[in-house]
């Protein structure tokens, strides 16, 4: 797995108390991004995210950047966690969601996954607390180069970024078992720790 920091970012933010943990405790990465960015130009309808109001709550909320990109499985693998239909959740009794998009390493999927984050970013998405943004292989191997860039590209407009391995045992309907591999150990262990993190975050 490959957790990237905002390249954009010269200096970003310690997470809160990071100093004074305990030596055992899991300290997950830090956001580099916070909040939207107001007076960036919104993309245009058809490329945004729709919005869907749950009754209702989580821990944590899973969004597709499309069809396909993992949603179920990941919220399957994440203790109080539920997918978002890919979409924005909006919670009846107004609480602001915590919220990890997801999406496939295929050029469609990165760019499915841009979209969602301008639009975020913009703030012309509903008030979320967008954890950031983990990339699914879409194949087995190593993803090829020029789409490895471009994810980290696309990654770096995300408060966290994570890239996670294909798994083979997805194909033959394994869906509940936590993978082996270390980059999804890291990775659960990561959302587990920020879905409970008692920080106030910054409101869009």
């Amino acid at each position: 797995m490959q957790q990237s920091l905002n390249p954009w970012i010269t200096h970003p933010a310690r997470a809160d108390g990071a100093e004074t943990a305990a030596p055992d405790a899991h300290v997950p990465p830090a956001a580099v991004i916070s909040a939207p960015l107001r007076g960036l130009v919104e993309p245009d309808a058809a490329d945004r995210l729709g919005r869907r109001t749950f009754s209702g709550s989580a821990a944590l909320w899973i969004t597709g950047a499309h069809g396909g990109s993992g949603e179920s499985r990941i919220a399957e693998l994440s203790d109080g966690a539920r997918p978002a239909g890919h979409c924005w959740p909006v919670l009846q009794d107004g609480a602001k969601p915590r919220v990890l998009l997801v999406c496939r390493a295929d050029m469609r999927g990165l760019t499915a996954a841009r979209s969602a984050l301008v639009q975020w970013v913009s703030g012309a998405a509903p008030a979320v607390d967008l954890l950031g943004l983990a990339v699914l292989a879409d194949a087995p191997g190593k993803t090829p180069k020029a789409l490895r860039d471009f994810a980290a590209i696309v990654g770096g407009g995300a408060p966290r970024y994570w890239t996670l391995p294909w798994v083979e045992a997805w194909r033959h309907g394994d869906s509940t078992t936590l993978p082996s591999a270390r980059e999804y150990q890291q990775f659960i262990s990561d959302l587990a720790a920020l879905a409970t993190d008692t920080t106030p975050s910054i409101t869009n």
